[in-house]
């Protein structure tokens, strides 16, 4: 193989050759992957994993295989990996003989894809692309003459973006912890090596697997017991004459003394009361040779049982390939065929015909003991059992890598969950066991629920939640994670969508001159926007979106050098981006997840491009001023009510009275029957009363209509002494009267993170009422304290064991921070 002047090599080059004396056999390829800009750069890396490759047959003479570190040709040893997820290798076989060869493969797609093309002087040879999409580890492939296999060829395929020994296997294991055979695929192009596993539930293509190894076994077992059938002699009894009646048993002594008509009396026979008699007739004992056993019975049991499994096989594979319209693969469904037809025969045989049905449970030790007997119930336990990843007997195909990072990235996610928050849900994740293999059902929506331990908020994963009756299409994102906020009548959901794709930023590409880094597709970033801008709803006005956030999630581990990407720093900006995830790279998925919870409604919405609730925070952070005034007896009431005002002396105003837009009334104890603030109602005129009953003059406040509030503003030990300012949505969020006093953003964002935290939350005035309180002295909730201190420009978190000052200003710059440290202090 010649090198290029660079050192270097070509695109392609030779990366396997078998001679023997029949053919010889080339595969060709790249001995690389994208994930590295070249063969040079392949070859300076520290590239621990060992790949395995046979070629074993008849009359082999040599094998070679491209070692990357000499860069030519060598005998197989501790080879480094050459052969990887995605590639295309282009196989060629020279035949050197006249005989005709053909290439096998188990699966249909690989198998057709090497064919015969004919050259000159009546000589052909085989040749065709085998091509791995994301299906990773061991491939068989045979070359054959006739029935005879001459080759027997295993290459290992090795995932681009996973480390295969560390992440791979790893993901695989978790995947397949969680719910047992849902890794397990039917027949792919690669496959891994398994064990038996003595739990779960086997799933049709594990059986295929179990049933292809052990079915010879099985059949070989079955035709030594036909030869040597256990067998039992039976008693069994016949009428006979009294003459050749022998030695009787129980039986033929209770049947003779039944009936003393048979006796007749005779000169010499049976003495009795004096006379000497003989019976007529009686029952002869007759013993039997019989192989109508119960064990034999259990025998054809497990071969009816294995018949009918193997037709509900073949029949789940004809139906999944008129399902989805695809070429029957015939070799495939003959072969399964073949085996049914074959116990179908023994059963069909006079020997087995003459066995009953079992009707009860075999404990025989002919079972446990005799050879024969006892290696076909072992082979049928064997083929009712599963398989897991874990041994080197049995060749076992996996679903490809991208379904398996998917399948792994939402069982991770709810994993991370479970580390903190509560799980409410123990259905958590529905699987599809109809068909060959079993997935995870899309159809019954696969979520897991949780609950903050102390605010008590839901949290829920959900996997591939379809979204319908949107403007324009359905919508159906991998995962979503929906959180529930206090005081927020929906939830926040974000959008986690795994994609097994990555831009390795190879030197010189659009990628790295724009990015630098590896890191997600652009066209998976602009997935993440389609799904935040189509998931909407529509509730009493325009469409708002229910989505704040997407994220793709994607195969990479080095967490450090990508908080440099730009598709990371876009989240903070936009919502919208992109995090590295695998087995051995989760911190940075984890301390989003958690930051994420633990944020308030009013940091998501500060964060948000418009999403839904937007309208609401708008009308918050302008919110209109609201005059809460004092109605000391029920006639005053009563008239408020009817004739829609309220008036207060001029006297007693205060500056900022006239921001008020709207007006709430708060009856002191006695007024009615509830005690507090009850209605509000928008000021339609304000007006100078002249003509009011006292000498002094006082404004009027002309009110649209009242409205009732959800809940009653309890005094809860408070009071109003003439009127007090607050805003009208503090007014709706308040539930207790000392709540409408707050007046500085820091104080309102505190409450919020407190009343998240616990209902009970309280603070203390410096005044009983509100209008002659001048601050507040502290915040309350069980032993936990805290209080802001203007001055020192600190808030002091004390639970009694222990304290801590935190700088003010990060209520408001950093809201997430204090509600963790308030957490670990509760």
């Amino acid at each position: 193989m010649a090198l290029h002047p660079s050192g270097s090599v070509p695109n392609e080059v030779e990366l396997l050759q078998v001679d023997t004396n029949e053919f010889t056999l080339i595969l060709k390829g790249k001995p690389y992957h994208e994930r590295y800009e070249g063969f040079l750069q392949y070859q300076k890396l520290d590239f621990h994993d060992e790949m395995t490759l046979s070629a074993l047959g008849k009359n082999v003479n040599s094998v070679k295989v491209f070692d990357v570190e000499k860069q030519e040709m060598t005998e197989p040893s501790t080879n480094r990996p050459i052969f990887f997820e995605n590639g295309n290798y282009q196989l060629v076989l020279t035949p050197k003989t006249d005989e005709v060869y053909t290439f096998y493969h188990e699966h249909p797609l690989l198998r057709r894809a090497v064919g015969k093309v004919d050259i000159m002087d009546n000589r052909y040879i085989l040749m065709g692309s085998l091509q791995f999409q994301n299906e990773v580890g061991l491939s068989t492939f045979e070359i054959r003459c006739g029935n005879e296999v001459l080759l027997e060829v295993t290459i290992e395929i090795f995932p681009s973006k996973l480390d295969y020994k560390e992440d791979y296997k790893k993901l695989l294991d978790e995947v397949n912890n969680e719910i047992y055979n849902l890794a397990f695929h039917f027949i792919k192009k690669t496959y891994l090596t398994a064990k038996i596993n003595l739990k779960g539930n086997p799933s049709r293509s594990e059986f295929f697997r179990l049933l292809s190894h052990h079915f010879d076994h099985f059949i070989q077992s079955i035709n030594q017991i036909e030869r040597q059938p256990h067998h039992k002699l039976v008693t069994t009894h016949q009428k006979a004459r009294g003459d050749q009646l022998g030695r009787i048993d129980s039986k033929g002594r209770k049947y003779l003394s039944r009936r003393p008509n048979l006796f007749v009396e005779v000169e010499s026979g049976i003495e009795r009361n004096g006379r000497f008699v003989m019976p007529t007739e009686g029952l002869k004992i007759k013993k039997e040779l019989t192989y109508n056993t119960l064990e034999n019975q259990f025998i054809k049991w497990i071969m009816n049982r294995l018949k009918d499994r193997i037709y509900d096989l073949l029949e789940k594979i004809l139906s999944v390939n008129k399902r989805f319209e695809k070429e029957l693969d015939l070799e495939l469904i003959g072969s399964i065929a073949n085996k049914m037809n074959d116990i179908d025969k023994i059963l069909k045989n006079s020997f087995w015909r003459s066995i009953g049905k079992l009707d009860r449970t075999v404990m025989s030790l002919v079972i446990q003991m005799a050879p024969e007997y006892r290696d076909v119930f072992q082979n049928y336990l064997i083929l009712s059992k599963g398989l897991s990843l874990q041994g080197k007997m049995y060749q076992m195909s996996v679903k490809d890598v991208a379904t398996m990072y998917e399948y792994w990235t939402f069982i991770k996610l709810g994993q991370i969950l479970s580390k903190k928050y509560d799980l409410v849900s123990q259905d958590i994740i529905k699987v599809n066991r109809d068909g060959l293999f079993v997935n995870l059902d899309t159809n019954s929506t696969a979520k897991r629920v949780y609950r903050h331990p102390i605010t008590k908020e839901q949290i829920t994963l959900t996997y591939q939640k379809t979204e319908r009756n949107l403007p324009t299409i359905s919508q159906k994102p991998d995962t979503t994670l929906s959180i529930e906020k206090k005081g927020k009548d929906f939830h926040y959901n974000y959008i986690f969508d795994a994609k097994y794709r990555i831009d390795f930023a190879v030197e010189g590409s659009y990628y790295q001159r724009h990015y630098r880094n590896p890191g997600p597709m652009e066209e998976d970033i602009n997935t993440m926007h389609r799904y935040r801008d189509s998931l909407v709803v529509q509730q009493n006005g325009p469409f708002e979106r229910t989505a704040f956030g997407a994220y793709v999630l994607f195969p990479w581990k080095n967490e450090e050098e990508y908080v440099e990407h730009h598709f990371y720093k876009s989240i903070d900006k936009v919502n919208i981006g992109a995090l590295p995830f695998l087995p051995n790279a989760t911190r940075l998925v984890e301390q989003f997840v958690e930051h994420l919870i633990e944020k308030s409604p009013e940091e998501i919405q500060r964060e948000g491009i418009l999403p839904r609730g937007t309208k609401e925070e708008w009308m918050s952070a302008l919110d209109d001023k609201v005059l809460v005034g004092v109605v000391s007896n029920e006639d005053d009431y009563r008239a408020h009510i009817q004739q829609l005002f309220y008036e207060l002396p001029i006297r007693r105003l205060k500056k900022g009275w006239q921001e008020a837009k709207y007006i709430a009334l708060y009856t002191k104890n006695g007024v009615t029957s509830q005690n507090g603030i009850i209605l509000v109602g928008k000021i339609k005129e304000v007006t100078l009363d002249r003509e009011n009953s006292s000498d002094e003059e006082h404004i009027r406040f002309e009110i649209e209509v009242w409205e009732s509030l959800k809940h009653i503003v309890k005094p809860v030990g408070y009071g109003i002494s003439v009127y007090a300012i607050t805003t009208l949505n503090t007014l709706k969020q308040a539930k207790e009267l000392p709540e409408i006093f707050m007046k500085s953003k820091e104080e309102v964002t505190l409450w919020r993170m407190l009343r998240r935290i616990s209902d009970r939350a309280k603070f203390d005035l410096d005044e009983r009422e509100l209008d002659k309180a001048t601050r507040i002295q502290n915040y309350r909730i069980k032993d936990l304290s805290l209080e802001m201190d203007p001055l020192q420009n600190t808030l002091l978190i004390n639970n009694g064991l222990e304290s801590k000052r935190i700088d003010l200003r990060s209520l408001l710059k950093k809201p997430s921070y204090v509600f963790k440290e308030i957490l670990n202090h509760f």
